[in-house]
């Protein structure tokens, strides 16, 4: 169960933060979907289903194969770089 002190630990990780009525508004938006989710779940013969992607069958789609043409050495990849360390570019840290 979503609670509004975990919304605010979640908007404190993701360095973002509401307003209370924000925070309630969502933590009712949450409390729908789960009433949603409940009433599917009471569904008969819902588990047997097979999850999807897509709500339906396309039959005319078809990915290409993925394949590798005209790589970059890693000296090509890391030549602009600032700082390099062992084959890989280094970043400033951007995380807390």
């Amino acid at each position: 169960m979503v609670t509004k002190e975990k919304l605010k630990d979640y908007a404190a990780k993701l360095m973002f933060d509401m307003d209370d009525e924000g925070y309630d508004r969502t933590l009712e938006e949450f409390e729908t979907v789960e009433k949603h989710m409940a009433l599917i779940g009471e569904i008969e013969g819902i588990e047997d289903v097979e999850p999807m992607t897509f709500p339906y069958v396309i039959y005319h789609a078809t990915l290409r194969e993925d394949e590798a043409k005209d790589c970059l050495t890693n000296e090509e990849v890391t030549l602009n770089s600032k700082e390099v360390k062992a084959d890989q570019i280094k970043v400033p840290k951007v995380v807390g």
